[in-house]
């Protein structure tokens, strides 16, 4: 019956090792205690190939749970946690690279990856290049020694999809792997697993806390893609507090509920948005029109909480940014994927190298969380009243 089970359901259930007890109990511990020098001997010599109780660091009842709520949630084959979304993504780059190889990345990864590469993979002696979102320049831009393709999809700031099943086949011909940022799709709404990538990566502090309270990263992979990840998380010391642990995994539970109303409000928000004269364009591929709509009615199952607003001509960034001080329901913060409704401004200069944002309006993105939608079109209409120019109608 477990087979048949839907997704929801199957989150419900996932990570519960214990009989009894609805939420696995939390266990704060760092010392293993073994019964005997044989039965220590014995788990320090599987305990690389297998998952058992050895040392705190290697994890414990709370980790395994939630582990195993992400493979559940992912559909891989082992999971690792860490303490944020970027510590995975570090890990992840320095697992499956070594010097004298070459790395795609897409130029709608998150910001902070760029930093990371320019600092450390070039100290490391490790090439890497940036392609279009879309993926139509990787062809022209791969390299012999390319051992890695790093997706986001949909990608940060403005959400481009790539034809995901397309290039996986294309790198597995190459023997290169893939590796997809899934904050967006958070496991549910996007499988990249399923669609052919060998690895995902999230910041679990998003959809999958869900409550603004915990920051964590993960990554799920396929059994092909396991044994690099594993080494080099041990060997980096990566590990998470059983009580953040928990946390995620009580967020789990109500993914595909939150999900739900993210989507209902967000799309409310967005065709609200959509009649503005101040905006030039929404970016959502949920909505007919966008660039990836169609790759999202083929690879996705909804969407989420986040839209960008391209903003017509003549408004300033000074402008946004005197709206955005004027909101009053809308939080100024970086993160996103909790209850609350978010703002930040874009600046795509600094966010992309390769893609071509010149002469478009000023951005700004939202994430719409989950109060009232027309609470949140209101503050929107009063906080656009403090735009010194408009668009004409």
């Amino acid at each position: 019956m477990a087979d048949t089970l839907k997704p929801a359901t199957r989150l419900l259930r996932a990570g519960r090792p214990h009989r009894g007890w609805v939420n696995t109990p939390v266990s704060r511990a760092s010392t293993y205690v073994f019964d005997s020098v044989q039965h220590w001997r014995d788990t320090r010599s599987r305990r690389e190939q297998e998952r058992l109780l050895s040392y705190g660091a290697r994890g414990t009842d709370s980790t395994h749970a939630l582990e195993d709520a992400l493979v559940e949630l992912e559909g891989g084959y082992r999971a690792k946690l860490y303490p944020t979304g970027q510590a995975a993504i570090a890990v992840l780059l320095l697992a499956y690279l070594k010097t004298g190889d070459h790395v795609l990345i897409t130029d709608a990864v998150y910001e902070p990856v760029r930093r990371f590469c320019a600092q450390h993979l070039t100290r490391l002696g490790i090439e890497y290049t940036f392609y279009l979102p879309d993926g139509s320049d990787i062809e022209a831009k791969v390299q012999p020694n390319t051992r890695l393709l790093y997706a986001e999809s949909p990608g940060s700031l403005v959400y481009e999809m790539l034809d995901l099943p397309k290039w996986a086949d294309w790198a597995h011909a190459r023997d290169c792997l893939v590796a997809v940022d899934n904050t967006w799709g958070a496991g549910l709404l996007y499988r990249p697993l399923a669609l052919g990538a060998d690895i995902s990566v999230q910041a679990a502090t998003k959809y999958l806390g869900g409550h603004a309270d915990v920051v964590m990263g993960a990554i799920v992979t396929t059994q092909r893609s396991w044994e690099p990840l594993e080494r080099a998380s041990v060997d980096f010391g990566q590990t998470v507090g059983a009580d953040d642990a928990f946390l995620v995994l009580r967020g789990i539970r109500s993914l595909p509920l939150r999900m739900a109303g993210h989507e209902r409000n967000a799309l409310h928000v967005a065709t609200w948005l959509q009649q503005r004269p101040e905006v030039a364009r929404v970016l959502c591929p949920a909505l007919t029109g966008d660039p990836s709509h169609s790759l999202w009615q083929r690879d996705c199952t909804g969407t989420n909480g986040l839209l960008s607003i391209e903003f017509a001509s003549g408004i300033t960034t000074a402008d946004v940014e005197a709206m955005i001080d004027a909101f009053a329901l809308f939080g100024l913060g970086a993160s996103w994927g909790g209850f609350e409704s978010l703002v930040v401004p874009i600046n795509m200069n600094n966010a992309r190298s390769v893609s071509d944002w010149s002469g478009r309006g000023a951005l700004l993105r939202l994430h719409i969380g989950l109060e009232d939608p027309s609470d949140l079109t209101a503050d929107l209409e009063q906080a656009m009243m403090h735009l010194k120019h408009r668009a004409a109608a």
